[in-house]
């Protein structure tokens, strides 16, 4: 592929790093579905990627690890349209995409403190929770003299 993928600001995939595959596509379409391959399967080594440092190909192999062949390839599929074209431009959409979702940093969180509205809420909760179990339970009787 002689395009380059832009993924964000700092990051382009040449397109000489991405390869393209083909099949017969499933679904309705009568004799077309059965006569060309408008499946398009995009793959990017990831591992062997030179635009990536070592840091970042640890983060996304670990974030990306599912969707990872075991070679470190990651494949996108489209077969949304019946163009081969325009499923290879869904394919280029969805595979800058997975890598765009991959870089993101997630943010910490922060450990906060429950307001005392919501343990208010809960407490009372709990009481009522109990009263109505206490309501299930046979009455005591008193002692025998």
């Amino acid at each position: 592929m002689s395009d380059d993928l832009a993924i964000n600001d700092g990051l382009t995939i040449p397109g000489w790093e991405l390869w393209v595959t083909t099949s017969r596509s499933s679904g309705a379409g009568g004799q077309h579905v059965n006569r060309t391959e408008s499946r398009v399967t995009l793959h990017w080594n990831l591992l062997g990627s030179s635009v990536l440092d070592e840091g970042t190909k640890a983060r996304l192999r670990q974030r990306l690890s599912s969707r990872l062949t075991a070679d470190g390839v990651l494949q996108v599929s489209a077969e949304d349209e019946r163009s081969q074209h325009r499923n290879r431009a869904l394919a280029r959409e969805r595979l800058a995409e997975v890598v765009r979702e991959g870089l993101k940093r997630r943010r910490r969180r922060v450990a906060t403190k429950p307001t005392r509205g919501s343990e208010r809420r809960r407490l009372k909760a709990k009481r009522l929770q109990g009263e109505k179990k206490a309501l299930r339970r046979s009455p005591k009787r008193p002692p025998e003299e």
